[in-house]
């Protein structure tokens, strides 16, 4: 079992909803002010905020003050743990039906 990675899950955890997703899609594209990114979203801005606070504490978007504006980036770095995850994991299952494969084929020329 491995070893339990509050950071991976908080990644995860923001990627999970749609609209986190949808805002991340769009810091890709250069910083944003927290109104600018609640505007195409049908929801209240408290609603949108509360979807950035979730991207923040996992580390995805990072928030800086520029006078009364608060502007946010993309922090691609957790991106990359969730990526080395994913693929670790990949790398697991290909082994492991590469395997289920030889003994199958092995069982059948023995039949």
């Amino acid at each position: 079992m491995t070893a339990p990675n509050p950071r991976l899950d908080r990644t995860f955890s923001a990627l999970a909803h749609p609209t986190r997703r949808a805002i991340l899609q769009r810091l890709s594209e250069g910083d944003a002010r927290v109104t600018d990114l609640a505007e195409p979203f049908a929801a209240s801005l408290n609603a949108i905020s509360k979807h950035i606070l979730a991207l923040e504490r996992a580390n995805l978007v990072i928030r800086r003050k520029e006078g009364r504006e608060h502007m946010l980036r993309l922090n691609p770095e957790p991106f990359d743990g969730a990526l080395d995850w994913m693929v670790s994991r990949a790398e697991l299952w290909k082994r492991r039906l590469k395997l289920l494969d030889v003994l199958l084929q092995s069982d059948h020329r023995n039949s």
